[in-house]
């Protein structure tokens, strides 16, 4: 049985857990491993003071994923939130990432944003195949965006506009 519920300092630890795990994978994320812990406390306490939408789901009482949409910083992109996300492996494929974007989404909408964007590997199907169920589009294309053990991929730039 899993919940969604916003973040909390609580789960912060397993949050971290949780981001390491997948960053491990090498696949889906923009950076190999976790920041540290004290620099994930500071960005999730950021994220809670400002009162950003960032939802976890629970498992037993542990983050087994997440989904946050981050307002960008300068003036002129207030409007526009960045999208990201992740699971756990076990729970893929299950309906948890639709119900983590969908809650996400809503809140990114109810925060006054008018656009959400994302990044996301080519290779990624089922994630991509997700974006578009809830209303992504492709707007564009980076070739050789990423590079991770010698290997190139490209990385596509999608948006959703409310």
């Amino acid at each position: 049985m899993t919940e969604i519920v916003p973040i909390a300092p609580a789960f912060i630890d397993s949050f971290h857990r949780t981001l390491d795990l997948v960053a491990r994978e090498r696949r889906y994320l923009a950076f190999l491993e976790a920041p540290p812990l004290e620099s994930t406390q500071a960005f999730v306490m950021e994220i809670i003071r400002q009162g950003y939408p960032q939802f976890v789901a629970l498992a037993s009482g542990e983050v087994v994923g997440w989904c946050d949409v981050l307002p960008k910083s300068r003036p002129v992109h207030a409007h526009v939130g960045v999208l990201g996300m992740g699971l756990l492996p076990p729970f893929r494929g299950k309906g948890l990432g639709r119900q983590l974007i969908d809650r996400a989404l809503e809140a990114a909408r109810a925060f006054g944003l008018t656009r959400v964007e994302l990044t996301v590997r080519q290779d990624n199907d089922n994630a991509i195949r997700l974006y578009r169920k809830v209303g992504f589009i492709t707007e564009g294309v980076q070739r050789n965006a990423i590079r991770v053990d010698g290997l190139y991929v490209n990385v596509l730039l999608m948006g959703l506009l409310f």
